[in-house]
């Protein structure tokens, strides 16, 4: 991502129902915004969220990004209808060594975001990210 800026967690409140939801939810917006596979549309709306030019309540009103939405979904349907029994055994395999490697890296971040912050001289903790 180019932005300067990047919301925090906390920002994301609005919509998602508790802190770790916010965690997966900006996780999947950086997520898409580097996906060169999807469509410029769908790069555009997390990139606009995750850098606050865009409220992620207004993202998903905005008829330009539910239609990109859609339109992925109708994409990745047809796949998924389009594929033998084989295929759709390599990709469950495939999904399970992403999602390990996902779940990973979540708890590497809320090791970080959770660990104490010392040696500030102000009792609280400092900024992160």
């Amino acid at each position: 991502m180019t932005a300067d800026r990047e919301i925090q967690d906390e920002e994301l409140m609005g919509i998602a129902q508790d802190p770790e939801q916010a965690l997966r939810l900006r996780r999947s917006l950086r997520t898409i915004a580097g996906a060169t596979s999807l469509s410029p549309d769908l790069r555009e709306m997390a990139r606009s969220v995750l850098s606050g030019n865009v409220d992620i309540k207004d993202a998903f009103q905005d008829p330009r990004y539910t239609e990109a939405v859609y339109q992925r979904m109708h994409e990745i349907r047809r796949v998924a209808d389009d594929q033998t029994y084989a295929e759709r055994q390599q990709s469950k395999a495939r999904f399970a060594e992403w999602d390990a490697r996902q779940q990973a890296d979540l708890d590497r971040e809320r090791a970080e975001r959770d660990a104490p912050v010392y040696g500030s001289g102000k009792g609280g903790r400092s900024a992160q990210r």
